[in-house]
C-alpha cells in the first residue's frame, strides 16, 4: 500500500488519541485536535500533566489511562520520548500510529521505528495527517503536493513492511 494510502487508512479510525498535545491554545498540536474534532473525530488529548487545560481542553497523562481504549494515536512528541510512547500505544492495545511530521524533524525517531516494526504496529511517518484530510487548506494541500513530488522522508509500515 502506498503511502497516501495509508494514511488514508489510518484517518478511517474515527476515534484517536493524539499524544503530545500542548497545554497553550495557540499550539499547532490543539489546532490539529480542533480540526479533527469538527470533522467529528473522537479525539483524546494525552499531555503527562493531565488534568484540563485552558480553553476546558480535557487532558489524559498517558494512553493507557484513556477508557474506552482507542485504536490509532497521533503522536506529535518529541523524537527523544516517542519510543516510550509507541511502547505506551502497544501496552494500551493501539496498533495504529502516525509519528507527525510538519515542519522541521518530527515526532519518529529509529528506536520507535524500529519497535513499531518488531511488534506489528502499523506506523505512518513524515507527514502531517492535516495534509491527508479531504477538503483541507491550500497551505495543507501544498505541502502534501511538495512532499509527494519532491519525495521528502515519508514512511509507513508494519512488522511486515520495510519503507
Amino acid at each position: 500500500m502506498d503511502h497516501a494510502h495509508r494514511c488514508e487508512a489510518f484517518l478511517a479510525h474515527r476515534r484517536l488519541a493524539v499524544v503530545g498535545v500542548s497545554r497553550d491554545s495557540r499550539d499547532f498540536s490543539r489546532a490539529v485536535v480542533r480540526e479533527l474534532t469538527r470533522r467529528g473525530y473522537d479525539v483524546m488529548a494525552v499531555n503527562p500533566i493531565g488534568g484540563e487545560g485552558r480553553n476546558g481542553m480535557p487532558f489524559v497523562r498517558r494512553v493507557q489511562d484513556i477508557d474506552p481504549p482507542v485504536e490509532a494515536a497521533i503522536l506529535m512528541t518529541p523524537p527523544a520520548v516517542t519510543t516510550e510512547v509507541v511502547k505506551d500505544c502497544g501496552q494500551a492495545g493501539i496498533r495504529h500510529v502516525w509519528m507527525h511530521q510538519g515542519v522541521g524533524r518530527g515526532a519518529a525517531s529509529p528506536e520507535a521505528i524500529a519497535h513499531c516494526r518488531e511488534h506489528g504496529i502499523e506506523f505512518v511517518t513524515g507527514a502531517c495527517p492535516l495534509m491527508y484530510l479531504p477538503e483541507m487548506a491550500f497551505v495543507h494541500r501544498a505541502h502534501r503536493w511538495c512532499r509527494e513530488v519532491f519525495g521528502r522522508a515519508q514512511g509507513v509500515g508494519s512488522a511486515h513492511a520495510r519503507t
